[in-house]
């Protein structure tokens, strides 16, 4: 009877070990956006004072390795270039800060970048055709070796990597002047977004975003092309560039203040599509739970609120995950005030989507806030604005992960 027991209870502590250090779930209020293309997309704009500070609900996952201290794979702020170290200011820039700007606050936008100066739309075949490949200059040879010789394939994986974290709402697309004269270009683009839906699986709806190039520019026949898009899948919008003649020496990209322009069109294009599907997505957990006894206390990786009566107040902090081994993946300092804000210090094993949900005793939630964080330790801040004095139950979460504590926010 002993030796059942006890094998009911190291099965019991497996489980929620693996419970915890499984993957987090997607965040549903992170909307990711898959951008490729060739210059205008890599982004040409000197980027000035104005662009090198940006909201941190918009962020980039770096599609190329050691790219202004950004390693492959990872979620940085957005400051530019997103694209690569030879890109500057782009429409994506300001396509995402222009989103940030405009939707709920409890959206964040990511966006994923790659694009190449002067390609066809051939670069985005896979494998690369490297007849291709043969006939390029050095620099351009270069971009696509620290797209891991394969920018389509790497489009791919960071999208992959990506939907770990959130959803992907939509493709923005600039390309073409390259292949101004091809007329079968806009059957290429909708192979390549064929591919691209099935090798990332995404929905067979996911919209697709092409801008046109500038109206005075030297490659403006390249517009006859682009506007054959939308007849070709119903999901295919156009972006205008129609007033944006603000260009380049070269007559082929725009200035700074253009890509600032294009890109808020951009996103009001994504905002009239998409509409109620940009509203966040109510994240409230689940009521499921594991528990195992313990001889002092119960371990868990319930979802679910706080019950109203699962702390009295004065009693001590209840930490839902409490065996040393598994609260490596999170811990939770002590919160401390400064100023109207309530500084909630945290520590997490692996990078991930962090639910903060602030409750009274009675159970009601006052507080209730998002964020992507990075494995490490962050303070993350609440307004104490509209939370009168009291004893409250503070409940933290990454995945199936989480700590409930009681707090004293007496003034």
């Amino acid at each position: 009877m002993k030796v059942s027991r006890m094998v009911s209870l190291l099965c019991g502590i497996g489980l929620a070990c693996s419970s915890v250090f499984a993957a987090p779930a997607p965040n549903p209020n992170f909307h990711i956006y898959l951008a490729f293309g060739q210059s205008n997309m890599e982004g040409q704009g000197t980027i000035e004072s104005q662009d090198k500070t940006v909201d941190p609900r918009f962020q980039m996952l770096s599609t190329i390795d050691n790219f202004n201290g950004r390693k492959l794979g990872t979620w940085n702020d957005a400051i530019p270039p997103l694209a690569n170290k030879h890109g500057g200011l782009g429409p994506t820039d300001y396509f995402g800060r222009t989103l940030v700007k405009e939707l709920d606050p409890q959206i964040k936008v990511g966006v994923i970048v790659v694009a190449i100066a002067g390609c066809s739309i051939v670069a985005f075949d896979s494998p690369l055709d490297q007849s291709y490949m043969s006939t390029q200059a050095g620099w351009f040879k270069d971009i696509v070796k620290d797209y891991g010789d394969d920018p389509y394939q790497r489009l791919v994986d960071m999208a992959k990597k990506a939907k770990e974290d959130g959803v992907i709402k939509g493709i923005i697309f600039h390309q073409g002047e390259t292949d101004e004269g091809d007329s079968d270009w806009p059957n290429k683009v909708k192979k390549v977004y064929d591919r691209l839906v099935k090798d990332i699986g995404l929905d067979e709806n996911i919209p697709f975003f092409a801008g046109e190039v500038p109206y005075q520019g030297s490659s403006k026949g390249t517009n006859n092309n682009i506007r054959q898009l939308p007849s070709k899948s119903k999901n295919f919008y156009l972006v205008s560039a129609e007033g944006l003649n603000d260009l380049d020496m070269m007559r082929i990209h725009f200035s700074s203040q253009g890509y600032r322009d294009f890109g808020k069109r951009y996103a009001e294009k994504v905002m009239e599509v998409l509409g109620d599907d940009l509203k966040p997505v109510s994240t409230t957990p689940s009521s499921s739970s594991e528990t195992i006894s313990t001889s002092s206390e119960t371990v868990s990786s319930s979802s679910a609120a706080p019950a109203s009566s699962a702390t009295e107040p004065g009693s001590s902090a209840t930490e839902a995950i409490a065996t040393p081994n598994i609260s490596r993946s999170l811990s939770v300092g002590n919160v401390f005030s400064n100023g109207n804000m309530l500084q909630i210090p945290l520590t997490i094993a692996r990078a991930g989507v962090v639910n903060i949900r602030l409750y009274s005793v009675l159970g009601n939630e006052v507080a209730n806030v998002y964020d992507l964080m990075y494995a490490g330790s962050k303070n993350i801040s609440i307004s104490k604005k509209n939370i009168p004095a009291g004893i409250y139950m503070l409940s933290v979460q990454t995945g199936p992960a989480r700590i409930t504590k009681q707090i004293d926010l007496s003034r």
